[in-house]
Order: structure tokens, then C-alpha cells, then sequence
């Protein structure tokens, strides 16, 4: 109906293309524009001024010999003061800039290493824009911006890269437990030490007890009973203290200690044991 009217409208963020008996007359902008076709005026296209989006995956091979697919998205648009240029220069956009993206990659990467190019994806980023913006300018498109958005290795590659990985931290993990084992032991170590020498006090303060309850025991018998020894005192007190053991292992149900030889006349045989072993210290 427009054409018939000799009027069409050009939509916002759009620019139309008018010619003149085959040759290109007038870029239009947003609006409605008159047409007379029957003066040879027609309308060759219109040609968006958005930005555009062109994701580009390219497959190559690193410097250590491992093939990556870089995937990168390139953000484009048509310049409207050399529309002329974006609409009749070129048929394929995205094929010409996908050439040019291919390309620089393909020189880029082989210079690095695998942990390399991950560290320089925003140089690589950098680089194919920059080719980019030199050679598309010429064509009347602006790139405003270029990213690597990803770097994909092999499925086999990546396998092994995350058991090396893996390896690595449970290398540190058994360290950090041998060291925690270490310090367990250590303290647990002392602690015992800490625990036998209170334990040695004990003990010696124990005998230290007992042997003056002896000495005081003797003495006072000495005193309260006229004509004793002291070997009268210390046979009848072991042979108390062997009544007062025998005792108690009968009290008990679970005990399990056996003396042998057994008898009451054992106990005149270790004292005797007791005081050769003395006798003979005090003459070495």
C-alpha cells in the first residue's frame, strides 16, 4: 500500500537504502520517505544499526600439543554515516568476521601453553579485536567488543588436568594430617611423661608415708614393750600385713593373685630374703 502511494516507513534503529534506476541515490533514515518508483526510485534494503552478537568457535592447538576449542563472542554493528559501505561491500558479514576471528586465534594460541592461554585470554581477546576493527572499519562496521569467553580442552585433557589436581591437594591433605598426627603424639607423649612423674611422686610419698608409720610404730613398741628387737617388731608386722593382704584378696571375687610358697611361715623366709639382701649392700 506504501509503495503504491509512492511512501515507505522506516522503522527505529533501522536505515534504508534507496536507488535510483539500479544505482545506489540515498541512505534513509528512521521515518516515513517518499518513493516515486515511476521516477526510477526503489527501495535496495534496510540495514539494522543494532549491535549484533556473532559467537565463533574455533579449534586449535596450544603449544604443549593440546587442542582447545576457543569460543569467542564477538558484539558488532553497522555504522550509519557509511551504511552505503555495510550494505553493498559486503554479502556475508558474519562469515567475514568469522574468517578473521579464525585466523588470529590460530596465530595466537600455538605461541602459548595450556595454563598459559587461560592466564591470556583478555590479550587474545585484545588482539583478535584489534584485526578485527581494522579490517571491518574498511567495510562500514564497528566492533564494539570482542571476548574469549571460553577455552575448552579436550575431554581427556581435562580429566587429567583435574587429577593432577586432585593428586596435588591430597599430596598436601596427607601432609597436613602427618603434621596434625605429629603434634597428637607430641602432646600425647608428654602428657604421659607429665602423668608418670605425678604418679612417681605419689608413690614416693607414699612409701616415704609408710616407712615413717614403720619408725614410728617400731619406736612406740620398743617403748611400750621392754626387751623387744627390732627384728620381734618387723617379723610381727609383716606377718600383720600378710593377715590384712590375705584378707582382702579373700574379700574379692575376681582377684587373681597366687603367692607362692604360701603360708605364714613364707613371711619369716622374706624378711630373712629382706635383710641378707641388705646386709650383703651394706658390705659390696
Amino acid at each position: 500500500m506504501g509503495q503504491a502511494l509512492c511512501c515507505i516507513q522506516v522503522d527505529q534503529s533501522n536505515i534504508a537504502i534507496r536507488e535510483q534506476f539500479g544505482k545506489f541515490d540515498e541512505v534513509l533514515e528512521p521515518g516515513c520517505h517518499c518513493m516515486p518508483w515511476f521516477l526510477g526510485s526503489q527501495l535496495a534494503g534496510q540495514l539494522s544499526l543494532r549491535v549484533q552478537q556473532l559467537d565463533v568457535r574455533c579449534e586449535t592447538k596450544t603449544k604443549d600439543n593440546v587442542f582447545v576449542t576457543v569460543v569467542a563472542s564477538v558484539q558488532y554493528r553497522a555504522l550509519a554515516e557509511k551504511a552505503a559501505d555495510a550494505f553493498y561491500k559486503l554479502s556475508n558479514t558474519r562469515a567475514q568476521i568469522q574468517a578473521y576471528v579464525f585466523d588470529v586465534i590460530r596465530a595466537s594460541v600455538p605461541k602459548l601453553e595450556l595454563d598459559s592461554a587461560f592466564e591470556q585470554k583478555n590479550e587474545i581477546a585484545k588482539a583478535v579485536e584489534e584485526e578485527l576493527e581494522k579490517a571491518m572499519s574498511a567495510y562500514g562496521y564497528e566492533i564494539v567488543q570482542t571476548l574469549i569467553v571460553d577455552i575448552e580442552p579436550d575431554e581427556h585433557v581435562k580429566r587429567a588436568m583435574n587429577e593432577i589436581n586432585a593428586a596435588s591437594r591430597m599430596r598436601l591433605a596427607a601432609g597436613e594430617k602427618a603434621e596434625a598426627e605429629k603434634l597428637l603424639q607430641i602432646k600425647r607423649a608428654e602428657g604421659e611423661a607429665e602423668s608418670k612423674y605425678l604418679s612417681g611422686l605419689g608413690i614416693a610419698r607414699q612409701r616415704q608415708a609408710i616407712v615413717d608409720g614403720l619408725r614410728d610404730s617400731v619406736l612406740a613398741f620398743s617403748v611400750n614393750v621392754p626387751g623387744t628387737s627390732a627384728k620381734d617388731i618387723m617379723d610381727m608386722i609383716l606377718v600383720t600385713q600378710y593377715f590384712d593382704t590375705m584378707k582382702e584378696i579373700g574379700a574379692s571375687s575376681k582377684s587373681s593373685s597366687v603367692f607362692i610358697p604360701h603360708g605364714p611361715g613364707a613371711v619369716r623366709d622374706i624378711a630373712s630374703q629382706i635383710r641378707e639382701g641388705l646386709l650383703q649392700a651394706e658390705a659390696v
